[in-house]
């Protein structure tokens, strides 16, 4: 049973749908005792970075979701739910994320000439192919709508890279927690891919 956490920010029913399509029980929940009991865990996310962390924080889900990625079954990030993983980010100064990798959510400069919000269809430079990324081909392509960027710390976590103006990480992956900043459910079938991949794991 993969968990959707529903903290009030992301639309859930597009993951749950591509989860449905490929044969992976979910549920969508906001208890903390269901979200803990799963085998799995989904965190997605729309929306702003202090916004996600306000509701998180009210719903009592911090703890919930810091125990369930750091407690060793495999947990899987989606777009704004990559940005939360991480210390903070430009869009919301002074608000502290979950802290779970290091690193920093930047904003794409509109002195690069390029459309922000960064929407629609870009490639993936794959670091890491033996995890969430396995059988998906280099280069291959996949779906984002995002204006802010992570920048990863640590070399080793980073999974994807994609170039929009700049390089930017667009995946991390440590031990049993994975992280896109694209839309697997959005991005056809390399995304199907990824998400069957992330419903295959096995609890690290």
């Amino acid at each position: 049973m993969i968990a959707i956490i529903d903290y009030g920010a992301g639309n859930l029913q597009s993951v749950k749908k591509a989860l449905d399509f490929i044969g992976a029980e979910n549920i969508i929940t906001d208890d903390p005792e269901k979200i803990k009991s799963a085998d799995k865990v989904l965190l997605p996310g729309v929306g702003s970075f202090g916004d996600a962390m306000d509701s998180m924080l009210k719903s009592g889900l911090v703890e919930t979701v810091k125990e369930c990625a750091l407690g060793g079954k495999p947990f899987l990030g989606i777009c704004l739910g990559l940005q939360l993983l991480f210390e903070e980010s430009e869009e919301s100064p002074g608000v502290k994320g979950l802290g779970i990798f290091k690193g920093k959510i930047k904003k794409f400069s509109p002195d690069m000439g390029l459309k922000i919000p960064h929407i629609g269809w870009n490639s993936l430079t794959i670091k890491q192919n033996d995890t969430l990324f396995k059988g998906i081909p280099e280069n291959s392509y996949v779906y984002f709508v995002h204006s802010y960027y992570l920048h990863a710390e640590d070399e080793n976590d980073i999974a994807t890279i994609t170039n929009y103006g700049i390089d930017f990480h667009s995946a991390v992956g440590k031990n049993n927690i994975f992280a896109t900043q694209f839309h697997p459910e959005k991005s056809g079938d390399v995304g199907l891919q990824i998400l069957r991949n992330f419903a295959s794991m096995e609890v690290k």
